[in-house]
């Protein structure tokens, strides 16, 4: 195995689609299959999870600490530490709408400054899901009633955070919130590298997930 030498960067590209079955659709996501066609000719089914996409924001105060949640989730009977985040839901809504919204209505916060701070796939083995998380700061506190909160969200805890815990909660296996920890992991890795001025705007291009500036 040698060293790879191009540039290290994930490729768009399509493998021929013969055929798609929508297997179930909900309110907001769904399981097709495909017949994809395999570079020697074979043709295999592929299941897996339609997404709207979504968005999540770690939100730094002045002090270093990072607004959390703990909230339910059912599918791992876990109740887990996350950071606001929400689904791509609204139809036209530009991702940046999205993140600022989330932060208001799950932590009552609103950020002046606002970066991209990372773009993933959540699992591209079985699901279209894309997530932008944001980097949010000079935070306050919105003025007025709280969103009116149900279901899983009504039971929800709120906190702020040093940083450096939220890191070793991951790295030590105690935090595992995929938004959370890729966003304090790239947080982390921001402030020890290139800095905040480093990382790209709110409304940087996003292929995964057109959107209209």
């Amino acid at each position: 195995m040698g060293e790879y030498t191009g540039p290290l960067r994930d490729t768009a590209e399509e493998w021929p689609v013969t055929g798609t079955t929508t297997r179930f659709a909900g309110r907001k996501t769904g399981v097709r299959t495909d017949e994809v066609t395999m570079p020697d000719g074979s043709v295999v089914s592929r299941d897996y999870q339609t997404h709207p996409g979504s968005v999540a924001v770690v939100a730094l105060d002045e002090q270093g600490r990072v607004v959390v949640l703990r909230q339910y989730r059912h599918p791992v009977r876990h109740k887990l530490w996350e950071v606001p985040a929400g689904l791509l839901d609204v139809v036209g809504e530009h991702p940046l709408g999205a993140a600022q919204r989330e932060l208001y209505e799950e932590a009552h916060v609103e950020a002046g400054d606002w970066r991209v701070l990372a773009d993933v796939y959540t699992s591209p083995g079985g699901t279209d899901e894309a997530l932008r998380i944001f980097l949010a700061r000079e935070l306050s506190d919105v003025e007025g009633e709280r969103f009116e909160v149900s279901e899983e969200e009504a039971d929800m805890e709120l906190a702020r955070v040093p940083l450096e815990e939220l890191v070793r909660g991951v790295l030590a296996g105690d935090l595992h919130n995929t938004c959370l920890a890729v966003g304090v992991l790239a947080l982390q890795a921001v402030l020890n590298g290139d800095g905040v001025e480093a990382l790209r705007p709110a409304d940087a291009p996003w292929p995964a997930r057109p959107f209209t500036p």
